[in-house]
């Protein structure tokens, strides 16, 4: 009875794809979206981040004094503690057009910070007069500009020189300038001047410290606030939950998504089983019962559901495999995305079926004679 019925099928499965093809893509890029905020925790990769007490998310900076970080490091149970420099400042490229880079100044001692993946030159180069590395996003800008960045380039921060000694890769930043990493007193240099320039203090905890207590002890020194990567995370993505419209912009879609494939796979599947009544009145005059007939009922609304689902979700997963090799829009698809697009599936495959079951329920199978 499904599949001799091409139209009304195809319209099913078309309809259910749809659905699941919007919620898994949207809900993807979403979590892409949020995952983009905290780029600045995963390049630097340090165990605890102190900053301002102010600040509420990664992306927020508000000067400290130099004078904290001794302040840190006098603290019972911390290995070291050491200062980072990070903030937006316009780069001035040879044409003499200004591109927007995200200033990252590393400890010139350790390095501490440092990116996890040369793909030109060598960290410990960052030490020579005037050196700078950037990422594969800075390639990118650069060369829409017609400029080829390489090692060796050169260009302006602020009106001092910066060549370019190693290319790296790194997140991509949801404020989607490119990171330039350089050592935290050249990255002084380069800022404009200012009473107070220090942004975070990167430290790690030593072993066997309980990671709560020293937290705890930071953040009552006055005017700091201590987070472990993981916090910051998701003080970052809550920050963006409450202050931003892109969960409503998203959450529309979804919910639109939802919408339509309710609307699409109920009617569709009324509209089946009504033209199709003739056959089940038959079943009923034959001795089936209701169970029988529910059964029939609920695996041909399954089975449009899984093929359904099946189709949107791999469509959205080939969309996210060809967007990650670009680099943007953001795409990041975990299990609880796929759970999440099974289970709204689900539900409107069940109550396609209950709307199919009403219409059978009010049939008599005397009609079959009629």
């Amino acid at each position: 009875m499904l599949f001799g019925d091409r139209a009304k099928y195809t319209m099913l499965v078309c309809g259910l794809s749809f659905c699941a093809l919007l919620m898994t893509q949207q809900t993807s890029v979403f979590c892409g979206l949020l995952l983009w905020t905290t780029a600045t925790l995963r390049n630097v990769r340090v165990p605890v981040w102190v900053a301002d007490a102010k600040v509420e998310q990664v992306n927020e900076v508000v000067p400290l004094r130099e004078i904290e970080v001794q302040r840190v490091r006098s603290i019972p149970g911390v290995e070291w503690a050491v200062p980072l420099f990070w903030n937006i400042l316009q780069a001035r490229l040879p044409d003499g057009t200004f591109q927007g880079v995200q200033l990252t100044g590393l400890d010139g001692a350790s390095l501490v910070g440092r990116p996890s993946k040369m793909k030109e030159g060598r960290i410990e180069d960052l030490r020579l007069p005037s050196a700078v590395i950037v990422d594969q996003v800075a390639i990118h800008k650069f060369a829409k500009r017609g400029i080829d960045l390489k090692v060796g380039s050169v260009f302006e921060i602020n009106d001092k020189e910066a060549r370019v000694v190693g290319i790296c890769e790194t997140e991509r930043s949801f404020l989607g300038q490119p990171y330039v990493f350089t050592t935290y007193s050249r990255a002084l240099e380069y800022a404009p001047m200012q009473r107070k320039l220090l942004s975070f203090i990167l430290v790690q905890p030593k072993e066997g410290v309980q990671i709560d207590s020293l937290l705890a002890h930071i953040s009552s020194l006055g005017g700091l606030r201590a987070f472990t990567a993981k916090q910051f995370s998701k003080e970052t993505i809550l920050w963006y939950f409450k202050n931003t419209g892109i969960p409503i912009s998203f959450g529309t879609v979804v919910i639109l998504g939802m919408v339509v494939g309710i609307a699409i796979a109920g009617q569709t599947f009324y509209l089946f089983v009504h033209e199709n009544m003739r056959y089940l009145a038959a079943l009923k005059a034959m001795g089936a019962g209701f169970g029988v007939l529910a059964r029939m009922v609920f695996l041909q609304a399954f089975t449009v559901g899984l093929i359904g689902y099946g189709l949107g979700v791999g469509i959205a997963a080939l969309f996210g495999n060809a967007v990650l090799k670009k680099g943007e829009p953001p795409f990041y698809m975990p299990w609880q995305i796929m759970a999440f697009s099974g289970s709204v599936i689900l539900f409107i495959c069940l109550l396609s079926a209950f709307i199919g079951l009403v219409k059978i329920t009010r049939t008599e199978a005397a009609m079959v004679f009629k």
